[in-house]
């Protein structure tokens, strides 16, 4: 009777196949890893890279957050300092306003009047459409010179003038809170008049204002100023008279109704466009 011949122990016979390992466990290194664990490992890195990342995005956004509040208060404090420091009034500024009310007494000058607004809803009104294609006459304005009403569609540039300039440009720059003194072609020899002419042709004096001679030929009174009157102040609504030109008083006048962006807490105007430029 034959042996059966037995297998080496520990090996696995030709053909033989491999049991798996249970739960979809690997060999690494002769020893099972299952990768469930590996998974969980990765997920656990990839959450904590995750957060540290968002973290040190949170600390930028404060940072960022931060330097922007700080840019933010320093213009302030620059913007305040500016104003007190580099435009605050002159000396001759406030020689003239000290001495306004009494000269307004010895040229003859009128309290400030508060105009009406154009007819029919023109206060504004830019002409070259319907329904004014061209100027109205200016007799058809509430004041004389006009403090508001339909005008030129772009404004008259800041300056002194010794001819009439465009009135539909002198009344577009009143809506953007302009001053401006007129004056009577008469006064034109006064040194006085000379006086101010120099006072509003230099720097920041000229910012907003215009001095010119109020002529219009063929308008009957509406192109004259009233009878006796040689200065007219005009701001928007706003017109004052004076027998005679008074530096003094037109300063006065112009500190209080020009809109100036470095004492705009003198400004007692109304102009609705008070922050765009001539």
């Amino acid at each position: 009777m034959a042996r059966s011949k037995r297998r080496p122990r520990g090996t696995a016979g030709r053909g033989a196949s491999r049991s798996p390992l249970p739960n979809g466990a690997s060999r690494e290194f002769g020893r099972p890893v299952r990768s469930g664990s590996r998974s969980r490992a990765d997920h656990e890195e990839a959450k904590r890279r995750r957060l540290q990342r968002e973290e040190e995005e949170a600390r930028r956004r404060r940072r960022r957050r931060g330097l922007t509040a700080l840019a933010v208060v320093a213009a302030v404090v620059l913007f305040a300092v500016l104003e007190v420091f580099l435009h605050r009034l002159k000396g001759q500024e406030r020689t003239l306003l000290a001495a306004a009310p009494a000269a307004a007494t010895s040229t003859g000058c009128g309290g400030v009047a508060t105009t009406k607004p154009y007819p029919r809803g023109l206060d504004r009104f830019h002409i070259g459409q319907a329904p004014l294609r061209t100027m109205p006459p200016l007799s058809t304005y509430p004041s004389a010179p006009p403090a508001s009403g339909p005008h030129a569609p772009t404004p008259l540039d800041a300056g002194v003038y010794s001819q009439p300039p465009p009135i539909g440009e002198a009344i577009h720059s009143l809506e953007h809170a302009a001053v401006i003194v007129w004056y009577d072609p008469s006064a034109a020899s006064s040194p006085e008049l000379d006086r101010l002419r120099r006072f509003f042709a230099q720097g920041s004096e000229m910012n907003h204002v215009i001095v010119a001679p109020y002529d219009y030929s063929g308008q009957g009174t509406a192109g004259k100023l009233p009878a006796g009157r040689q200065m007219a102040l005009v701001a928007w609504h706003r017109v004052r008279y004076c027998d005679r030109p008074s530096l003094a008083v037109a300063f006065d006048f112009v500190h209080r109704f020009r809109y100036d962006l470095y004492q705009r807490g003198a400004y007692q105007g109304e102009a609705p466009e008070k922050y765009a430029p001539i």
